[in-house]
């Protein structure tokens, strides 16, 4: 036998040519592929079935860029299987390009990573559901625009019709149908003899071969067609496929592309462009204002709802009638509200209580998060608004049974929200600091990233299969019966570019210092994990970046995981600190009974004022006004005149005018003169004359009262109503206990039993971890030694057994070769049935058999493991030469 080492052959399948991949190579597959190790495949030929599956396929090419994908639907068109040459030609063309060759070695090595394309470069073969799914066919068009070759569409004509076909193509006749259509098909794939045919053709017939060049590839013909298309036809230029529809073939289109399967290439990502510059300092100035105002629009939503918020509806969510008065309240648009009280859901600080009458209410979780610190509770915030897959820019849409689509209701989560979200403002970072990026070029830079997913999501799938061959080639039926097939990851894109705007993670478009530290990038203009960097060039509007921008199709990098998230979180909130005003301990007393708050307040300073005063304005500064009813409202929650004179005294900067003064003692003179309890309702006052200026006023007359005594009135109405009426009238009565003395009424704080965060909606199986990928590794290389290794031949056999059924042995054969095994340390392979009754296949290396029990070391699980010998349900030695 030579020492020299043969060369491998090639592999015959799939699996052979995952078998012969190294263990980093594997690792990289399934952690692209993570839906491939779920459950963990029992050897390297079930994970190569499951890598051909159409559900594992599709979702394989939707995670694509544009240039990768062009790859896969050339080689779709390409023979099968095709050299790189050939491959090469068709996505450069007869006359070449620089950028397409020097990009295809990457494209191509992503479809071998994900396992959509094996073999060498001379024989490229695309997995056969990836060939189904893009190859041209009437039902779904090929992305290229190209149509079937000449022996498809040549299929369905009787034999003569071929052998008239390549007479009257300037060929002579054959013997059969087979060699008449490669003479054809040779014929229309030579250039020079192509040329010389075409230049016969009358130039109506070149004019509608122009027509169909670029797709659809079908058209349709009478009877008695046209001269110009009878021309055709008696070539094959075209050829029938049905009655009345003919089809341009694939090597003629070819010819006349030049040898292009696309029409546009796109070997590298276009560019994310400047839209502007700022100085650093100005974006996260007006980042930190942003991120200030939305702290405290989510805490002036959370008080308006803190004595419960409003119902929710039957088949969940807010009403179109309770989110225009939160709309209201908050003094903002419709979408804005809803993008407000989606973000505090998703922060875990609002729920549903789940009371039989359910209402929308603060979680406990509320009151912790109020006591942390600013930067603190806009971290929290971000983090959730990052991770979420809840899109609020979809409410008010229709879902795909035509439901309207609620806030806080089902329908709204998108699997792609987070890894958009991430992208974008990954992108953003990827240009200079104070660089605002131009929206349209991180669209296209989106669509070109992921063109498959770019109409409808994971949650819109009616039939995945259908959709990817749709999307491939224009069509997104399903996606538009959703409401989202004006390409859902655009919009989301544009979602996120405003609500990281409205949320402070970007400052006049561009990224802000703690916003870039919200993703874990790092200060300089460089992105996270591998992201492009930038120069620090100061650039004009619409300048575009430098060219490694342009050219470098680097990998998209994942979101974080939770640790990372929590970790760049905190990086977030120790930057944004500084940045944020500090809470003061005063306001500016005025004499037109206002109090100006120069800035955000210390809290116990504004619970009381907000008791106290109504707020007139909000802004950089919030104005408050005093009045009548809010003096008693402060009143009624147990304060006195005195308090209330102290507490102005101390926090106001300037002396407490003359006018508010009057006020408040004019409203304590007169609050609780009037008292009312429960009678059904009773008013008592030691005043008759009060009694009976009530008594003769025509208001009260809804009130039903009556005098009981010279100082008391019944009324028929509830104390509650009793109070309103009284106090529309203009007295000030003070509510009493069944002893007589006077209730303080304070706001009761409704809270939902605890409530954690809504989990965000997975958009398939998660990544695997390292752990997971090196157990999962071993497990299949051991399994898959089990399933291929040699056996020895049983009794008189002659030679080695090749494995893969799971072997059967009486028990005391079983029994027998265990204990050989231990004696000579060999290897053997079991197949075992566990406690659920799942069966499996496994190496093991005997090292002790007693008292029923094999203690062995499995090669499977590489640890040592005991088994019953009873469910070991028969054994086989394995052949020397594979030990």
């Amino acid at each position: 036998m030579s020492t020299e080492e043969k060369p491998a052959a090639a592999p015959r399948s799939l699996a052979e040519a995952l078998r012969r991949r190294d263990d980093a190579s594997l690792a990289a597959l399934l952690r692209s592929r993570p839906d491939l190790i779920t459950p963990v495949p029992t050897d390297l030929t079930q994970l190569a079935t499951r890598a051909g599956t159409r559900a594992s396929v599709v979702r394989a090419l939707e995670r694509l860029d544009r240039f990768a994908l062009q790859t896969a639907e050339a080689l779709a068109v390409a023979g099968d299987p095709a050299s790189y040459g050939e491959l090469l030609g068709l996505l450069a063309g007869d006359d070449g390009d620089p950028a397409v060759a020097a990009a295809l070695p990457r494209a191509l090595g992503t479809l071998r990573e994900q396992a959509l394309v094996w073999g060498g470069d001379d024989v490229l073969r695309l997995v056969r559901t990836a060939r189904e799914l893009l190859s041209p066919s009437p039902q779904h068009p090929s992305p290229t625009g190209l149509g079937p070759s000449v022996r498809e569409a040549a299929a369905g004509m009787s034999p003569g019709r071929i052998q008239e076909v390549v007479v009257a193509a300037g060929l002579a006749s054959t013997h059969d149908s087979v060699s008449a259509v490669a003479a054809l098909a040779a014929l229309f794939g030579d250039r020079e003899r192509m040329a010389a045919l075409l230049d016969e053709a009358p130039a109506e017939s070149v004019e509608v071969l122009e027509r169909l060049l670029w797709g659809p590839p079908y058209g349709q013909v009478t009877a008695d067609p046209a001269p110009r298309l009878r021309w055709l036809l008696d070539r094959g230029l075209l050829l029938p496929t049905a009655p009345g529809t003919v089809v341009l073939p694939r090597e003629v289109a070819l010819h006349l592309r030049g040898g292009r399967a696309h029409r546009v290439t796109e070997p590298v990502p276009p560019p994310v462009e400047s839209a502007g510059t700022h100085r650093p300092q100005v974006v996260d100035a007006t980042a930190a204002g942003q991120a200030y105002t939305a702290l405290a629009t989510v805490e002036e939503l959370l008080k308006d709802w803190d004595e419960g918020g409003p119902a929710v509806l039957r088949s969940g969510g807010l009403s179109v009638r309770d989110l225009k008065r939160t709309a209201v309240a908050l003094d903002v648009p419709e979408p804005a509200a809803a993008f407000w009280v989606e973000l505090a859901y998703a922060a875990g600080l609002l729920a549903s209580d789940g009371e039989e009458d359910e209402r929308y209410a603060a979680t406990p979780a509320y009151d912790e998060w109020r006591e942390r610190p600013a930067a603190e509770r806009w971290a929290q915030l971000a983090s959730a608004w990052l991770t979420a897959t809840r899109a609020p820019g979809l409410v008010g849409g229709r879902d795909a049974k035509d439901r309207a689509l609620a806030a806080l209701g089902p329908g709204l989560d998108r699997s792609a929200a987070p890894e958009v979200r991430h992208r974008v403002l990954t992108l953003l970072a990827g240009l200079p600091e104070g660089h605002a990026a131009a929206d349209a070029s991180v669209l296209a830079r989106l669509r070109w990233e992921r063109p498959l997913r770019g109409r409808g999501g994971a949650a819109d799938r009616q039939d995945a299969g259908q959709r990817t061959a749709g999307a491939a080639s224009g069509a997104a039926a399903s996606a538009a019966a959703s409401g989202d097939g004006d390409d859902l990851r655009s919009r989301l894109a544009r979602w996120t570019l405003a609500e990281a705007e409205m949320l402070g993670v970007t400052g006049r478009g561009a990224l802000s210092t703690h916003g870039r530290a919200l993703l874990g990038a790092p200060a300089a203009a460089s992105g996270p994990r591998g992201t492009e960097r930038a120069d620090a060039a100061d650039r004009g509007p619409g300048d575009k970046l430098p060219v490694h921008h342009r050219t470098a199709p680097l990998p998209v990098p994942a979101p974080l995981s939770p640790a990372e998230q929590a970790t760049a979180s905190a990086a977030a909130a120790r930057l944004l600190a500084p940045l944020l005003p500090e809470p003061l301990d005063h306001v500016l007393l005025q004499a037109d009974l206002t109090a100006v708050a120069p800035g955000p307040l210390q809290r116990p300073l504004a619970d009381v004022l907000d008791v106290l005063a109504d707020v007139e304005s909000k802004g950089g500064a919030t104005v408050y006004r005093f009045t009548p009813g809010s003096v008693r409202r402060a009143l009624d929650a147990g304060q006195t005149a005195a308090d209330l004179h102290a507490f102005l005294a101390a926090h106001s900067r300037t002396p407490v005018p003359q006018p508010l003064a009057y006020l408040i003692d004019d409203v304590a003179r007169r609050h609780g003169h009037l008292r009312v309890g429960a009678a059904s309702a009773y008013v008592r006052c030691d005043d008759d004359a009060v009694l009976n200026e009530i008594l003769a006023d025509k208001r009260a007359a809804g009130l039903g009262l009556r005098r009981l005594a010279p100082t008391v009135l019944a009324a028929r109405t509830d104390p509650a109503g009793l109070l309103e009426g009284l106090r529309s009238m203009g007295f000030a009565p003070a509510a009493e206990s069944a002893e007589g003395d006077v209730l303080i009424t304070r706001a009761h704080a409704r809270r939902t039993p605890p409530r954690t965060a809504p989990e965000p909606v997975p958009d398939g199986p998660p990544v695997p971890d390292a752990t997971l990928l090196t157990a999962a590794i071993r497990a299949i290389r051991a399994g898959d030694l089990a399933s291929t290794a040699p056996l020895k031949a049983a009794g008189d056999g002659d030679g080695p057994v090749q494995g893969g059924e799971l072997p059967r042995t009486t028990a005391a054969e079983t029994l027998a070769t265990m204990q050989a095994a231990v004696l000579t340390g060999e290897a053997l392979w079991i197949g075992y049935v566990n406690a659920d009754g799942a069966a499996s296949q496994r190496v093991i290396a005997p090292v002790r058999v007693e008292g029923g029990f094999v203690t062995a070391y499995d090669h499977t699980a590489d640890e040592v493991r005991t088994y019953p010998l009873h469910r070991i349900t028969g054994v086989a030695e394995l052949a020397d030469e594979e030990r």
